[in-house]
């Protein structure tokens, strides 16, 4: 019985997490994008990046910074056509006007619109039309349910998610749960609930931290990609992890959890018209890709 019980589980958790979205094989053991090194404005890069397949190529924005305190984190952008080796663009950086750093990108109609931490972790607006030439539109505005501001603090990692004229933005506090705003004018974010929608644990995968990174919808179900960190670990094991809801407010995590580990985290799934890759982006940027049949993951034994 038991066995037939944690059978019929298994199945379920297949069926609710489709292989082409939790299951992934390193396509290289390399990065394959880093900071460039001593001596220039992006020596390193952090935190969420964000890729996004258009026109034929791949086109991932990142926070490069130099070493020391004093050092504001700026925006890169760079083009590839496979996917695998990129151009860092001529004008690099493309904005550097603000602290921009653990940004993601949504394209809506003509506009694009990058959601992005600013200085104090407090999530910020920008927006473009042609990928490189961003103009600030300001912190974002997020009020508690009953339309009171947000006790102060960080409010970070911005992920938004735009479905029949309303937008909803994913937030952490200080990594240590997600809570969703939504708006329908981009100037004013209620809280949908003042708890959050998604919390650390119980797993030591996410148990410490945790942070949102995109929302993908596919077969009318919502997939969450985030990172988490675990516990205890010296130096810190961030790790990258899948959730699932019908609603964007209840979740489920994937069974199978963590889907990278190894301190590679800020997943992106990107889908370049053959299927679905996952890049994980900090500390630097992997990329990862259907497994063979020969190594294909499978959900651990309860």
């Amino acid at each position: 019985m038991l066995l037939t019980l944690l059978l019929c589980a298994t199945a379920a958790a297949l069926q609710t997490f489709p292989s082409a979205l939790v299951e992934f094989a390193p396509m290289t053991d390399t990065p394959v994008f880093e900071g460039a090194g001593p001596g220039h404005w992006d020596e390193h890069i952090r935190e969420r990046g964000w890729i996004l397949y258009e026109d034929n190529a791949y086109h991932l924005w990142y926070t490069g910074y130099r070493s020391g305190n004093k050092e504001i984190k700026k925006l890169g952008y760079a083009v590839s056509k496979d996917g695998m080796h990129w151009e860092r663009h001529a004008d690099n950086p493309i904005y550097d006007e603000k602290w921009t750093e653990d940004m993601m990108v949504l394209k809506v109609e003509d506009t694009y619109y990058m959601f992005a931490e600013g200085d104090g972790d407090r999530a910020r607006l920008l927006t473009s039309t042609n990928r490189v030439d961003w103009t600030d539109r300001g912190t974002l505005d997020i009020r508690k349910a009953n339309g009171k501001p947000l006790t102060p603090g960080p409010f970070g990692t911005p992920a938004a998610y735009f479905e029949n004229g309303t937008w909803n933005l994913f937030y952490e506090r200080n990594d240590e749960a997600i809570w969703l705003a939504r708006s329908t004018d981009l100037k004013i974010w209620t809280n949908v609930q003042d708890t959050p929608v998604l919390e650390c644990g119980p797993d030591a995968y996410d148990k410490a931290m945790i942070a949102l990174d995109q929302i993908v919808k596919y077969e009318g179900a919502y997939y969450a990609y985030y990172h988490g960190l675990v516990p205890d670990t010296d130096p810190d094991e961030w790790t990258s992890a899948v959730a699932v809801s019908s609603d964007l407010v209840h979740w489920e995590k994937y069974p199978g959890n963590p889907i990278v580990r190894g301190d590679k985290s800020s997943p992106v799934l990107v889908q370049d018209g053959k299927g679905y890759r996952l890049y994980t982006m900090h500390p630097s940027v992997f990329v990862y890709g259907p497994p063979q049949a020969d190594e294909a993951p499978s959900i651990p034994k309860q």
